[in-house]
């Protein structure tokens, strides 16, 4: 009987093991597979820069490959250099796919679909902060304030026109429960005291003092992840567009 057991544990074993092995393999495969898609759409960005004069980069050939981009979104020094996509009428589409509309944990960065990228004052954009740093997963970066000033500036570029924004705050906080700070809800501010209620409250969270503010008029962008320290913690990035 002992040794019956014996077999069925190291059955069991050698079981989870090869399922264990699948499964990294089958991560592993889409972590290359994401990465391949990205790196494509980089290359034709470089592609169109060497052709365009431009001081700012032209993505105006990956535009014309999806008609959900709406911008491109890049950090120098950091991975983050991806498309932006919006679906207004189907929210939280590219939550888990691919900027070729296929299936992918890693999804796409996307923009909250009550906003318009010309006409709101936060624009709130979405990526998941995956285990290798993929995606949002930099952001954590931006705890460290030491990292924030080497890290500035996020380049938001759309089909009118590219501009830098300015990090003004980094906070984390909690999302689903009744007292939470619903920062993705600012969109457009009925006035200046709304707007710079806003403003307060994510300088009032943030980890450190950027020496940056922002007043009613500037036009901010809201970067949000998932931030693991705490069940449904998020970490948020407020950045003012700048002249």
């Amino acid at each position: 009987m002992k040794k019956v057991i014996y077999v069925l544990l190291i059955l069991l074993l050698i079981g989870s093991m090869l399922i264990s092995s699948s499964l990294l393999y089958k991560e592993f495969k889409e972590n290359k597979e994401q990465e391949a898609v990205f790196e494509e759409l980089i290359e034709l960005v470089e592609i169109s820069n060497n052709e365009n004069e431009e001081s700012f980069a032209d993505y105006s050939t990956i535009f014309d490959k999806n008609e959900d981009m709406v911008a491109w979104i890049k950090i120098d020094g950091t991975t983050i250099d991806y498309p932006v996509m919006q679906t207004k009428n189907k929210p939280n589409y590219y939550l888990y796919r691919n900027f070729y509309k296929e299936y992918s944990s890693y999804g796409t960065p996307y923009i909250f679909e009550n906003c318009n990228i010309f006409e709101s004052d936060n624009i709130t954009i979405y990526g998941h902060n995956m285990d290798n740093r993929d995606m949002f997963g930099e952001l954590v970066k931006y705890k460290a304030k030491d990292f924030y000033n080497d890290h500035k500036i996020i380049k938001f570029t759309t089909k009118e026109e590219s501009c830098n924004y300015e990090i003004i705050a980094v906070f984390k906080t909690k999302v689903y429960s009744q007292n939470c700070f619903k920062y993705y809800q600012f969109i457009k501010a009925n006035d200046s005291g709304e707007f710079n209620a806003f403003i307060s409250k994510c300088k009032e969270l943030s980890f450190y003092d950027t020496e940056v503010s922002a007043e009613y008029g500037d036009k901010l962008i809201t970067l949000s992840t998932c931030e693991y320290s705490g069940k449904n913690s998020r970490l948020v990035i407020v950045a003012k567009k700048l002249n």
